[in-house]
């Protein structure tokens, strides 16, 4: 699809009624399709341009109510014309700002269904590209890992190989990415989640960084503007003539063959529009109280943060999010979605919070959707928090009190074992209660909202000044702990209890019952600096630098080797949740707790450092005992009866801290095992 090719004569074009449906624009024989939707709007116009950055139509045609519009749906064929066109509309209605009508005829709007938009980030305005209709044949079969066998890494598009460092030939892209696959099957993930690849609004920040004086931008990109559209900005030829569709699905089908599922984090709960006084681009211009939630004043009802609220449960918008999700699957053949703020899916029209909405239960038994992952960000700014309860059993969420009980537990903080073993166990006391499973729980320790796991154990409070907000924005409650001094330090006792601590946050995601996911380059110890907001940062405080590769090698030698042991432990991936109950005729239960010495824990005491076996019935006859110690003192445990092999110890240093079963040094039953401060230990024993 090349826009350069799409030139036509005026005198080739002729134009005649078209169809209710679908809504888009789609080739046909001899002539291209397009319907709109918009209840208020009285004259619209089609404007066709030959180049991309083009501000003037080379062919505008008027439609005719009479002839063009049936119910709320405008519709024309334009007969010479083909995929690769270049179009925009222009639609004129009541401007009423107290009924919240917003309609602007100077105004070229992007089609909201429209499957590829260029010229985004050029000269002039976005425009929709018509595209062959239909779904993709001959694509590879999906992965489809079980949630139970799945490893999210989570990461960002360009980021992950724009640093000259990363060596790629097309940096920054989705080709670019594809080079670096066989480094994440080789770490042992088996899913990326990519941040925002729907195309979004203009990325420049009018604010600037105020120790560089760059201006700043949208880097994450949770600013849509097409539900439907690749990101142009990730293609070898920043979007200029569509080939965003084509590298994008390349990306997802060299990431099937490495075995990698691809998870699109989707942003459905509002739109770059933004405000009141943001720009008309899209929606708002075809119809603003259908799509976004609008008060009884004409203001906005914002539960996003960000200006504005799609109107997800408003039936028309409902169909667009639905087609959207079907397009993703039937062109691009990803594996799943993430929602953002998708609580903000359980909102009705008038903005109150429902348990399961009308739109949540469509994505959960839609024919075509079934079969993909389907994660929640289960809160919204509004107030609304579902973890544990969002949708149905289909849905998993990311589980936030996963993230604050397990940081919590490891800086030490009073009051936190009982939290922190019901964690590990697969969040019974948010899930099981609901009838789900440990898999319905997304475990992260961190995002990309937030510190990367080295700034969480580098930093005490947040650096966000390069965002030129004076430092306001970013969470203040981030559970971090420096180690004793804050940021960079040459002190090596320091960088070794840091060491030590990542290491511990890593062994706990990947002993947790649930489904982990880490975030991207923390294997690599990729730092922000103490920024925890970089939404804004592209340049180096974003990009990955993988120098630190080698400078944390040993970090990532350990990541690599507790995702293999969970793999190589079914008891860690279980789809049902311990019962505390004996399991066989050793009258052992399936999970027993201990205390340092040894005897049942008893969960009313302060101290925190804790035991627990794994009954051997439950792994395929190998029992594990792991002990934690989140103090600033060594502490001495007593082990069970029996010859145990020391597979991991985070208090010994690299490469001793983890062991094959062939190399492990043992450890003999009613020995004192003395576990270093800021540790943890696994113990394994083969039970004939």
């Amino acid at each position: 699809m090349n826009a350069e090719k799409t030139k036509v004569e005026k005198k080739s074009l002729t134009v005649a009624a078209g169809a209710p449906t679908p809504l888009g624009s789609v080739q046909r024989d001899g002539y291209v399709q397009f319907a709109l939707y918009t209840r208020y709007g009285s004259r619209v116009w089609l404007a066709l341009f030959d180049h991309a950055e083009d501000s003037t139509p080379s062919h505008e045609f008027e439609l005719s109510a009479l002839e063009h519009r049936s119910g709320h749906v405008w519709s024309v064929r334009v007969y010479g014309l083909r995929a690769g066109a270049l179009y925009a509309y222009r639609v004129d209605g009541p401007r009423d700002p107290k009924r919240g009508q917003l309609y602007d005829a100077s105004k070229y709007l992007v089609d909201p269904y429209g499957r590829v938009v260029v010229n985004n980030t050029g000269t002039g305005f976005p425009k929709t590209m018509v595209v062959e209709g239909g779904a993709v044949t001959g694509l590879q079969p999906r992965p489809s890992w079980p949630m139970n066998d799945t490893i999210i890494y989570e990461t960002h598009v360009k980021g992950f190989t724009y640093h000259e460092s990363a060596a790629v030939r097309r940096p920054g892209t989705y080709a670019g990415f594809a080079e670096k696959l066989d480094y994440l099957k080789d770490l042992g993930v088996t899913a990326i989640e990519l941040l925002p690849v729907q195309e979004c609004g203009e990325t420049r920040i009018h604010r600037r960084n105020p120790e560089t004086g760059e201006y700043l931008s949208n880097y994450w990109g949770y600013n849509p503007l097409n539900f439907f559209a690749p990101a142009g900005r990730f293609a070898s030829d920043a979007g200029q003539t569509g080939k965003q569709v084509s590298e994008f699905q390349a990306l997802v089908e060299s990431c099937h063959a490495h075995g990698l599922e691809v998870i699109l984090d989707v942003v459905m709960n509002h739109t770059s529009e933004g405000g009141r006084n943001g720009p008309t681009q899209s929606f708002r211009g075809f119809d603003n109280t259908l799509y976004y939630l609008v008060d009884e004043h004409g203001a906005y009802r914002d539960f996003s943060g960000c200006g504005n609220t799609v109107n997800c449960n408003q039936p028309v918008v409902s169909d667009l999010v639905i087609e959207s999700l079907r397009c993703w699957l039937r062109t691009m053949n990803v594996d799943g979605f993430r929602f953002d703020l998708a609580s903000i899916l359980n909102r009705d029209q008038h903005g109150d919070l429902h348990h399961n909405a009308p739109l949540v239960q469509r994505i959960s038994e839609d024919s075509v959707l079934q079969g993909v992952k389907l994660i929640a960000e289960a809160w919204d700014v509004g107030g609304a928090y579902q973890v544990g309860h969002f949708g149905t059993s289909r849905w998993a969420d990311w589980n936030g009190r996963y993230r604050d009980d397990v940081r919590r537990y490891w800086r030490n903080d009073p009051g936190s074992k009982a939290d922190f073993a019901l964690r590990l166990t697969g969040s019974p006391d948010l899930y099981q209660v609901n009838g789900r499973t440990p898999q319905n729980s997304i475990n992260f320790v961190t995002a990309h909202d937030g510190f990367t796991l080295r700034d969480l154990v580098s930093y005490n409070h947040k650096h966000n000044h390069a965002n030129g907000e004076n430092n306001r924005d970013g969470s203040n409650h981030d559970i971090s702990w420096n180690c004793g001094v804050e940021g960079p330090t040459d002190e090596p006792e320091v960088n070794e209890l840091r060491m030590r601590v990542q290491k511990g946050f890593l062994a706990t995601l990947f002993l947790s019952l649930g489904t982990p996911m880490m975030l991207g380059g923390d294997e690599m110890g990729r730092t922000q600096w103490g920024n925890n907001n970089a939404y804004c940062q592209d340049n180096l405080l974003s990009w990955y630098d993988w120098r630190f590769l080698e400078e944390y090698r040993e970090l990532h030698r350990f990541c690599r080797e507790m995702i293999r042991f969970r793999k190589q432990n079914p008891v860690l991936r279980r789809t049902t949740f311990f019962t505390g109950q004996p399991c066989h005729s050793d009258g052992v239960p399936d999970l027993a707790w201990y205390a340092p010495n040894g005897q049942q824990l008893d969960w009313g005491r302060p101290d925190l450092c804790l035991a627990c076996q794994f009954h051997q019935s439950q792994n395929e006859g190998v029992s594990l005992y792991c002990m934690f110690n989140p103090t600033l003192v060594a502490r001495e445990f007593r082990i069970p009866p029996g010859i145990w092999k020391v597979r991991v110890n985070t208090a010994r240093p690299s490469p001793a801290e983890f062991n094959t079963p062939e190399d492990a040094p043992e450890a003999r039953g009613k020995e004192r095992f003395v576990l270093g401060r800021k540790a943890l230990a696994i113990l394994a024993r083969t039970v004939q």
